[in-house]
């Protein structure tokens, strides 16, 4: 996982990245055709995720955007909620049912088949012009949202995995911290010099349980071109030679090379806080590994950097959309809409005006979504957060430039059971040098097809 660090079924985003859902209190059918952009129609939208009160200054920056909105729209009302999770799969439905949920919602990549599928999200098609910059948004990602020509949200956060690496590390190693590993046997010269350093220093880092370690195996899977599931998701697909290949890279390093120390890491928390002692090379993750590693675990963060995945074919994504509820009104859905382009799509705006970040304290500068990637307004985002960067943003251009262009690939059905099988696999190259590799992959595909068959 990355950015992350799991968070239920999906990598965990920066922490100061802000999230909104938009509330509509009245409920009609829909289906209805759009009304003109300059009808008169007073609405209320009430917007779920305001930060709590414990977070003053995003509160503040909140309701700031809220008044310069209705400023904007005097005949839109918006009322903020801070209630919290803004996203919980188990009263998701109950909600929808009684009439309780909100407007406009947001959801995780790993739950937009399961609520576009049964009909929980309005077809917003006739409404996007609403988003200025939609034809900037990456087509791979407005996919994600899209099914049989429809349209049912509008990609909010949008996240790949990476290469995370201690720069300093490398320098001390006589690495070129400007020229990061490409290729995965570049990755591996790169450890092994980082763990000659001496005692205690690991080259590469890597996680073995606590669902961590399937989550990785996956990554690392994704990057080489393979898959966790068949297309049709019946069937295990990781007993492949992309995925031997994984695992064959970790023994050698292990086990070869003596380059990924000798401590099995269980939980998010185990190789983060090993990231930050300063004595780990590099690792996978998305670019909220270094936020997180600077902020909870002590890392001084000119010493890290990310870079993008090695000989990346598809990389493990996360991220978010807002979906809009299929009881809206047209105009309460246009209403809707236009929060969603002015709070999180306008460039100097809302969550991407950078200079109040600045101003505030928060910390700028790392590339913690990339909806637009390379695209004009793509651009735009990322020369606003370099002018107000207070990160060295120097050090995660490889990554940017990585990130716009490797397709996402979304997390399978059921992750984080599959995550717990696969921890046996990676535990298993890990702590035993005569591993099996090709049976602990069948014995895998055995549970997973197992498993696969009882969901139904």
């Amino acid at each position: 996982m990355g950015t992350s660090h799991q968070k239920g079924q999906t990598m965990k985003r920066s922490a100061g990245l802000l999230v909104a859902s938009v509330l509509g209190l009245a409920a009609c059918g829909s289906g209805q055709p759009a009304p003109s952009a300059g009808g008169a129609e007073q609405v209320t939208i009430t917007v779920a995720c305001q930060p709590a009160k414990s977070a003053p200054q995003e509160r503040k920056a909140w309701d700031d955007d809220v008044a310069a909105f209705e400023k904007a729209n005097p005949r839109v009302t918006v009322r903020s909620t801070d209630q919290q999770p803004c996203f919980d799969p188990k009263t998701f439905g109950p909600k929808l049912a009684g009439g309780q949920m909100e407007t406009v919602f947001v959801v995780p990549v790993t739950n937009y088949a399961d609520v576009i599928s049964q009909g929980q999200a309005l077809d917003i098609t006739p409404y996007v012009s609403e988003i200025k910059n939609w034809d900037d948004l990456r087509p791979d990602v407005r996919e994600l949202v899209t099914r049989d020509g429809k349209i049912y949200g509008v990609p909010n956060v949008h996240y790949s995995v990476g290469l995370v690496y201690n720069r300093k590390l490398f320098s001390q190693a006589g690495l070129d911290p400007d020229s990061p590993p490409t290729t995965w046997a570049e990755v591996r010269e790169a450890a092994k010099k980082i763990a000659a350093l001496g005692p205690g220093y690991v080259g590469y880092g890597e996680y073995s349980g606590g669902n961590t370690g399937g989550w990785h195996f996956t990554q690392a899977l994704y990057g080489r071109g393979g898959d966790i599931l068949t297309p049709d998701g019946r069937k295990a697909a990781f007993n492949s030679p992309e995925g031997k290949a994984v695992l064959q890279t970790l023994h050698d390093m292990r086990w070869a090379d003596n380059s990924m120390g000798t401590k099995l890491l269980v939980g998010w928390e185990s190789l983060m806080m090993a990231m930050g002692s300063g004595k780990v090379g590099m690792m996978l993750g998305a670019p909220d590994v270094v936020t997180d590693v600077v902020n909870k675990f002590r890392g001084n963060v000119a010493d890290y950097g990310i870079t993008g995945f090695p000989e990346a074919k598809a990389s493990l994504s996360g991220g978010e959309a807002y979906m809009i509820n299929p009881k809206a009104t047209p105009a309460e859905a246009r209403a809707g809409m236009k929060w969603i382009d002015f709070r999180f799509n306008t460039v100097g705006k809302g969550r991407f005006d950078f200079a109040r970040g600045k101003a505030n304290g928060n910390p700028v500068g790392v590339p913690d979504n990339d909806v637009y990637g390379d695209s004009p307004t793509g651009k735009a985002i990322q020369a606003e957060r370099e002018k107000h960067a207070t990160l060295p943003v120097e050090n995660y251009a490889g990554y940017v430039r990585a990130a716009a262009t490797t397709p996402p690939k979304a997390e399978p059905p059921h992750a984080q059971e599959i995550y717990a099988i696969l921890d046996v696999v990676m535990s298993g190259v890990l702590s035993r040098e005569d591993a099996d590799l090709d049976k602990l992959l069948a014995d895998a595909e055995t549970k997973v097809n197992a498993l696969l068959a009882a969901k139904g």
